[in-house]
């Protein structure tokens, strides 16, 4: 009996709230019956957007396809805060001197343009001693995160309407959302917390052209949702020289 044709390709998938990342893969892998599978980049069970599964060989293009530059659209609370920087978790009042103007908050807000120093979350996949940062804050610990240089290419205010600002940012790999919510808040006196979160590309990958789980159910080829490893290789960066990331 021949053996079964092994899918080969990337999904954008547009993850909606309220699930891990594991878990929309998990239910994408049920609807293509394919176990070899990873996802480059995890997105919060808050956050919806872009997601980018692989599969197949495609796995091995797990670690250019996160390189690749990342876009966000997110809503911030400045009155509250809370452990994980998300109203996922339990929201604290924050304490204002003063309501920050508009153009406080476009001021503010510009200073996180570049390469610059980024504290990652405390609530983090980060591993500290092998252990994920955001167990040790589960357990009553509190993780010491070292600053990473991180680059913002754009970040531009939206709207605002205190306590309110929706802001759209363009950034590198590595770049924690929530942390800059953390860290604008602190730059105006305020707390800082992500309400909603939305990627809305990564590389060429566009939300507005994501499959949904339902549609992707719905499908008679699911298989047929797939971009194929051929046409993804002139948009990805170049794979270091031994890092194994190349296809052969």
């Amino acid at each position: 009996m021949p053996e079964p044709v092994r899918l080969e390709g990337v999904l954008n998938l547009y993850k909606p709230t309220g699930i891990t990342s594991a878990k929309a893969l998990y239910a994408v892998r049920r609807i293509l019956r394919e176990k070899k599978s990873g996802h480059a980049g995890t997105l919060d069970p808050l956050a919806s957007g872009v997601l980018l599964l692989c599969f197949g060989r495609a796995t091995r293009l797990v670690e250019r396809l996160m390189n690749l530059r990342k876009g966000y659209e997110a809503t911030i609370r400045l009155d509250v805060t809370s452990d994980s920087l998300d109203v996922d978790s339990p929201l604290v009042p924050a304490q204002c001197a003063s309501v920050p103007t508009e153009a406080g908050v476009r001021s503010a807000l510009a200073t996180f343009m570049g390469a610059i120093q980024q504290v990652p979350p405390a609530v983090s996949a980060l591993k500290i001693g092998g252990v994920p940062a955001y167990k040790l804050a589960r357990r009553g610990q509190a993780p010491e995160l070292s600053a990473r240089t991180v680059h913002v290419y754009a970040a531009e205010l939206l709207a605002y309407e205190w306590p309110v600002v929706r802001i759209r940012v363009e950034c590198g790999r590595g770049t924690y959302i929530r942390a800059i919510a953390r860290d604008l808040g602190a730059a105006l006196g305020c707390g800082g917390c992500i309400m909603a979160l939305e990627r809305t590309f990564v590389g060429p990958f566009e939300a507005s052209s994501g499959w949904t789980l339902e549609r992707l159910g719905l499908v008679p080829e699911p298989s047929s949702a797939l971009q194929s490893v051929q046409s993804l290789m002139p948009m990805l960066p170049d794979a270091p020289t031994g890092s194994g990331n190349g296809l052969r």
